[in-house]
């Protein structure tokens, strides 16, 4: 999925321009950020849950040379399925 195919189908739904659609799926996704740095979640009822977790600094291995290598600790993003998505689906 894409933003454009967000932008899509609020344009098709709501009867209103590209140019607004397209508006109107940068705020959704940028309110969802938003969300998720706040609390480190983002629940979307009957969709499912994103949440925000920490990963550890570890040690890792360039594929080309071999050669062992640092990875910084970071965030990544998990989805997490609601029970009636995976009926849907």
């Amino acid at each position: 999925m894409s933003k454009a195919f967000i932008a899509e189908v609020i344009q098709d739904a709501a009867e209103i321009t590209g140019v607004s659609a397209n508006r109107t799926a940068t705020i959704l996704i940028e309110a969802i950020v938003k969300e998720m740095k706040k609390n480190g979640k983002f629940t979307l009822p009957s969709f499912g849950t994103f949440t925000v977790r920490k990963t550890k600094a570890r040690k890792g291995v360039n594929p080309r040379t071999g050669e062992e290598i640092k990875v910084k600790a970071g965030k990544t993003v998990r989805f997490k399925a609601s029970p009636s998505l995976k009926k849907m689906v």
